[in-house]
């Protein structure tokens, strides 16, 4: 039977260590549902999380990416009061900071669609649907994961970086939206090895600080539509 109930946490402005350790605990919690019911012929519904949290600075590694987009050494990110951790997702390198939302859906795709490509375009489509909230037009770049603006031309930036993880069809990791982010760290890396485009924000897009629990609220919503969730806070 599929479970469409989803928990909502948001974990506030988090360590990405405790963070990432605390992925990993609901992650591993889901799975050892999902093995049960394998082993032992049961049919207890797998749970599903959709969490929300902001981290310190720190930039973090996909298992594809390369170390050389880190445009730091140690001696320099201490400067910058940012740390860097190589980490079990796809993609290359990323930013997190205050002022983005992180999203980290864990769900048991048996419970909506079992297609990773779907999946980061629902997504995705969550993402463009809220920035069209604030009168953002956001889009594809052929051929990335993530949420671009002007993304037919030259002055292609992106909004929204993803990167998952997904086992047994149990998702962890997700996206960075950028909302009121310091894009000056930025600079630090090559963002998903991608050397020629530019990152944005909705701050820099509207020309004003944006309420970061509204665009939650907002983009929780289009998560919860998108998929057919029923959201448990």
């Amino acid at each position: 039977m599929k479970n469409k109930n989803v928990y909502f946490r948001d974990w506030g402005l988090l360590d990405y260590q405790q963070a990432w350790n605390r992925q990993e605990e609901v992650f591993a919690s889901v799975v050892n549902v999902k093995t049960a019911n394998r082993n032992n012929g049961t049919d207890t519904p797998t749970p599903n999380y959709l969490i929300f949290v902001e981290h310190p600075h720190v930039y973090t590694l996909g298992k594809s990416g390369k170390l050389e987009n880190l445009l730091l050494d140690e001696h320099s990110l201490k400067e910058k009061q940012a740390t860097f951790y190589k980490i079990n997702r796809g993609g290359d390198i990323t930013y997190h900071g205050p002022g983005q939302i992180v999203g980290y859906p864990i769900l048991d795709l048996d419970n909506f669609f079992t297609d990773i490509h779907l999946y980061l375009r629902t997504l995705e489509e969550a993402i463009i649907l809220t920035l069209g909230e604030y009168g953002i037009e956001a889009g594809r770049y052929p051929g990335y994961t993530g949420v671009w603006l002007d993304p037919d031309n030259d002055k292609a930036r992106k909004i929204c970086a993803m990167g998952v993880r997904c086992s047994r069809w149990v998702t962890m990791h997700g996206f960075a939206f950028n909302v009121n982010t310091n894009l000056g760290y930025f600079k630090n890396i090559i963002p998903c090895g991608i050397d020629d485009k530019d990152v944005t924000s909705m701050e820099r897009e509207l020309g004003r600080k944006v309420d970061v629990d509204e665009v939650k609220e907002i983009l929780k919503g289009k998560i919860a539509g998108l998929f057919e969730m029923e959201i448990i806070v």
